[in-house]
């Protein structure tokens, strides 16, 4: 049942946040963002792994009980299941996320496709897995998307092998149909994303007529997003479909920016921060305003952004459980966020990723680095596990 919409969630409430952890995970956890925090330890951490991976050192048990068993569930589907029924017991939902990526070979997007289509059947009828997702990469090689965004005419031989990418998004996307379990299309470099874009728009005007199976992801780091979704959002009212979207600010700043300086274009990223997060903002309310034509999954580690959604909804009288709101975040990272909102009744899950562990590894070091590059966000998980730590020692 939900709560009023009045009692709003407390981000500072660390007893909350934490009450699944023991001390020693805790004290595990700081450790880790210890060094996370250190900029050259994300800086040449990567080189090195890869190094010993690649020469067949032995460290993938250190990896496996550190870095990796902070940000993932495990290798396989069935090894996430620790983590699965931990999140529940928060009140906290889990997005299986088979992190595989950057692969090149037909048999690997086959077996990728399979695998998501098995974290789906995992989810069928099982409330504490309410959110699927998979990205359109790991079912299709990146240079063959990047030539469909630049236009390029594909030979017969590429045209049969982007057919066959089609195939599999719409094989999971039925799937998904058909078990009635939402899946989000995640988004990527905007080279390749209006090709995403548009296979995205296919699969909702395909399957989200009555209910909302299909999210596509909006990366509000870039100025043109905004307006993006505006004009999705009549195309779907037209049309005769519910718009899914998934709300982040993105992942790939760095690469974005350096790529346009290179090859004398003019840069998609936001000027600024405060530019990303006005859209970030805006977007939210746009969505909120026409929540019977647009299902939301915010994808944020950021408090504000948090605590808006939560007034909007209580502005207009929305319950805390709509089955067109969701709040994201990510497995290991802003339990006080997650664990707060559900406790006041919010519909929230967490990204549990998983795989191979030198599969996974790419992710991984995303995560170590973007917990260096968003201002703030270690020293404030540091923060809240130091606050716990004392509580319960008081």
């Amino acid at each position: 049942m939900d709560l009023s919409p009045n009692q709003q969630p407390s981000f500072d409430n660390t007893e909350v946040a934490f009450r699944q952890k023991t001390n020693t995970e805790l004290k595990k956890a700081f450790w880790l963002f210890k060094m996370i925090s250190s900029n050259f330890l994300t800086r040449v951490g990567p080189v090195i792994t890869n190094f010993f991976l690649n020469i067949g050192l032995p460290i993938q048990g250190a990896i496996k009980a550190t870095i990796f068993q902070q940000f993932c569930g495990g290798e396989t589907i069935a090894e996430c299941d620790r983590a699965i029924e931990q999140l529940d017991k928060g009140g906290v939902g889990t997005i299986l996320d088979y992190s595989v990526e950057g692969e090149e070979e037909e048999l690997v997007f086959d077996e990728t496709c399979a695998e998501i289509i098995r974290t789906i059947s995992r989810a069928d009828g099982d409330t504490k897995i309410p959110l699927t997702v998979f990205k359109i990469t790991g079912i299709g090689r990146f240079a063959l998307l990047q030539k469909l965004d630049a236009k390029e005419v594909l030979n017969a031989e590429e045209q049969a092998e982007y057919e066959r990418v089609k195939l599999r998004c719409e094989k999971i996307c039925k799937m998904a149909f058909d078990k009635s379990v939402p899946i989000m299309i995640d988004a990527e470099e905007s080279w390749i994303q209006d090709t995403i874009d548009s296979l995205a728009l296919d699969m909702m005007r395909k399957f989200n007529r009555k209910r909302i199976i299909v999210y596509n992801t909006y990366q509000m780091y870039r100025h043109d997003k905004l307006a993006d979704l505006r004009a999705n959002h009549l195309t779907a009212r037209a049309d005769g479909f519910i718009l899914g979207v998934k709300l982040v600010r993105g992942a790939y700043m760095e690469k974005e920016r350096k790529r346009a300086a290179e090859m004398g274009y003019p840069s998609p990223i936001q000027p600024d921060k405060q530019a990303s997060d006005h859209d970030y903002n805006e977007s939210l309310s746009y969505c909120v305003e026409h929540i019977e034509e647009i299902a939301i999954v915010a994808g944020t580690h950021n408090e504000d952004s948090s605590s808006l959604l939560t007034y909007l909804l209580k502005e207009r009288n929305i319950a805390h459980g709509h089955p067109h709101v969701y709040f994201a975040q990510l497995l290991g990272m802003s339990d006080n966020l997650s664990f707060n909102l559900a406790d006041s009744n919010y519909n929230v899950a967490k990204y549990v990723p998983y795989g191979p562990i030198k599969a996974v590894m790419p992710y991984l070091f995303r995560r170590a680095q973007e917990n260096t590059s968003v201002a703030g966000q270690t020293g404030r998980e540091l923060g809240l596990i130091e606050k716990e730590l004392k509580r319960r020692k008081l």
